[in-house]
């Protein structure tokens, strides 16, 4: 393992993610007399509201995950590399990152952090083998290909009661991405898939929408959460709320509804999107730093300047910051960021941290689409649906895509599915559905290892007999650990369980 420090003779910005707190956050140093390294664990800018769209086979990745190497090769001052930020050092300022087996320590004099969030199973991560989340591009790719093999195994299947169960798609969580999905998984079905078989009718698809809360849309109002259950209902989703979720297997998930039974859903394709769990990088904050604490979701509560107490050079925007009426979305990341930008430009004007004034957050309003043709809108306190409100996000959402280009194909996409019943991006493949749990468990087993190695004596001086005899044996661990990847792979392939042998599609 090559150990590598990067260090500037500017004031030096260090900006962890590339999300919306992460990228607009550097971009808003553009003309700043400051360098700035942005560390980002994926090659490209992932513009997350549009996710679900690439997995129900509208969208492509690129048309909305350009690489942010790419968007900033203009910005001089601002370099990317990439890596998986493992520590962060407030003490002495660094940040440790680790790219395969390369580790690269870079040191900050300011430090934007934006790592972003993840899924959150509630404690029953578990889940997440049989129900993936929608967080990532591969999560997407996933989805996709699991919608997609449910037909294919469908259309394979003689037995009534496996064809139901192939053809049962559960989308747990009634927040925007849980409806808006609900809504594409029936469209694709009922619009795009029909007449595409022979021994299944695709509009015999059933789509079930589940939730713990009471509501559709908790966070938008009653109104609009009736609003766009009540078109949800119109597209054939089976909307089951009060219904908390307490088991997850290959074959089906298990509900708890409110009067405390239990009952059975048979589903092959689940997907997760019921909660988000911040970054831990929030937690090593918080333990560096006396009066610091993290929420129940480990967002970190942030000072009024959105930084850490007792570390004014220290900021934390987008999803890892726990401010008061700040929803989780691109908004509030994109102000927050740009206000520790615009703190850091005036810090090397002379401010002194005690001189800023408090984030305050301007809320634009909040959007979720249904189905074609209907969405529903929030902006303060005026609340409407439908067609105007669809045009609306549509607007909204062209607008802060990055690249010209980007926004031109988005809107032919848009145009062939919206209008037609044609979408461009329905391949799929194995490895799409199989390869992040055989990556999971192989980086289980390189964790194992790691600890094991970790366990034995290190010397500081041997001899060329010592390192390669020491060769030898760490090719022979090697080849034995392949032995077993390829073994856990293949369990992967069969369902991630010995005794499954069907393919989860």
């Amino acid at each position: 393992m090559s150990v590598e420090t990067n260090e500037k003779k500017r004031h030096h910005v260090v900006v962890i993610g590339s999300g919306f707190g992460g990228l607009f956050g550097t971009q808003a140093l553009k003309r700043a007399d400051v360098d700035i390294t942005l560390i980002a664990r994926t090659t490209h800018h992932l513009f997350q509201p549009l996710l679900y769209q690439v997995a129900t086979g509208i969208l492509s990745v690129g048309e909305i995950a350009p690489a942010t190497r790419v968007i900033l090769r203009k910005q001089k001052n601002a370099e990317v590399l990439m890596g998986d930020v493992e520590k962060i050092d407030l003490a002495n300022k660094t940040v440790t990152s680790r790219l395969l087996e390369r580790e690269t320590v870079t040191h900050f004099d300011s430090l934007i952090v934006a790592a972003g969030a993840q899924q959150s199973y509630f404690g029953n991560d578990h889940f997440a083998e049989f129900a993936p989340g929608m967080k990532t591009i591969d999560d997407a790719l996933e989805l996709r290909g699991r919608i997609l093999g449910a037909f294919e195994q469908a259309e394979l299947s003689s037995d009534p009661a496996e064809r139901e169960r192939l053809m049962t798609f559960v989308v747990v969580g009634a927040g925007p991405t849980g409806v808006e999905l609900a809504g594409q998984i029936s469209e694709l079905a009922t619009r795009t898939l029909d007449g595409a078989f022979r021994n299944i009718d695709a509009r015999d698809a059933k789509v079930v929408l589940l939730d713990a809360a009471p509501a559709v849309l908790p966070p938008m109002g009653k109104k609009l959460g009736e609003k766009a259950a009540k078109r949800l209902r119109k597209l054939g989703v089976d909307i089951q709320l009060n219904a908390m979720v307490t088991g997850v297997d290959n074959d089906g998930i298990t509900v708890k509804d409110k009067d405390g039974t239990e009952r059975r859903i048979e589903s092959q394709c689940k997907v997760w999107s019921a909660g988000v769990q911040a970054s831990p990088l929030g937690k090593q904050l918080a333990d560096q730093s006396d009066g610091t604490e993290v929420d129940r979701a480990g967002r970190v509560v942030v000072e009024p300047d959105l930084t850490v107490k007792g570390h004014p050079s220290v900021f934390v925007v987008g999803d890892m910051m726990s401010v008061p009426d700040v929803p989780g979305m691109a908004q509030g990341a994109i102000q927050g960021a740009r206000y520790a930008a615009k703190a850091i430009k005036a810090g090397l004007d002379g401010q002194e941290p005690s001189q800023r004034k408090p984030f305050s957050y301007f809320d634009k309003g909040s959007m979720a689409t249904v189905s074609r043709f209907s969405a529903v809108c929030k902006v303060g306190k005026l609340e409407f649906g439908g067609f105007v409100a669809w045009v609306a996000w549509l607007g909204l959402h062209l607008f802060y895509q990055v690249g010209y280009r980007n926004r031109l194909t988005t809107v032919i996409s848009w145009f062939v599915t919206f209008l037609g019943r044609g979408r461009a991006q329905m391949a799929s493949t194995e490895q799409q559905v199989f390869a992040r749990l055989a990556i999971e468990q192989l980086n289980t087993l390189e964790k194992e290892n790691r600890i094991d190695d970790a366990a034995l004596p290190t010397r500081t001086i041997e001899s060329n007999t010592a390192a390669g005899q020491r060769d030898e044996h760490a090719e022979a661990d090697s080849e034995g650990r392949r032995k077993q990847v390829d073994s856990t792979e293949k369990r992967a392939a069969s369902g991630a369980s010995p005794a499954r042998t069907e393919r989860a599609g």
